[in-house]
């Protein structure tokens, strides 16, 4: 299930404390890229459930954003072990974030 998050501190509380990948989109209402990501990330949550998906809407939680230096929309932060390990800027296909998320999976895995 793909969660909102809108208090940073529960967001970074959830990051840290995760025995999973964790997958942070950081992303905009108004954002058209953003609404095309949006069932790509339902999708993928779905196939996978050893990663932990979780939205920010920007515009209601303008503080932490900034504090991950979010400059465009969507920016998806995938943290391993409560770490930044990829940062991914814009609309990416289902294919390509599993990919993505495979990698890491492997690495922890070793």
């Amino acid at each position: 299930m793909v969660h909102y998050i809108e208090d940073k501190d529960i967001a970074e509380e959830v990051i840290k404390n995760s025995n999973k990948l964790v997958i942070v989109d950081f992303y905009a209402d108004w954002c058209m890229p953003c609404q095309m990501l949006g069932p790509v990330l339902v999708e993928f949550d779905k196939n996978n459930s050893n990663v932990e998906v979780f939205k920010v809407n920007i515009d209601e939680s303008q503080e932490y954003a900034m504090l991950n230096n979010i400059t465009s929309v969507p920016t998806m932060i995938i943290y391993a072990d409560g770490k930044e390990v990829e940062r991914v800027v814009g609309l990416v296909s289902l294919e390509k974030l599993t990919n993505i998320v495979s990698f890491y999976n492997l690495k922890k895995e070793d």
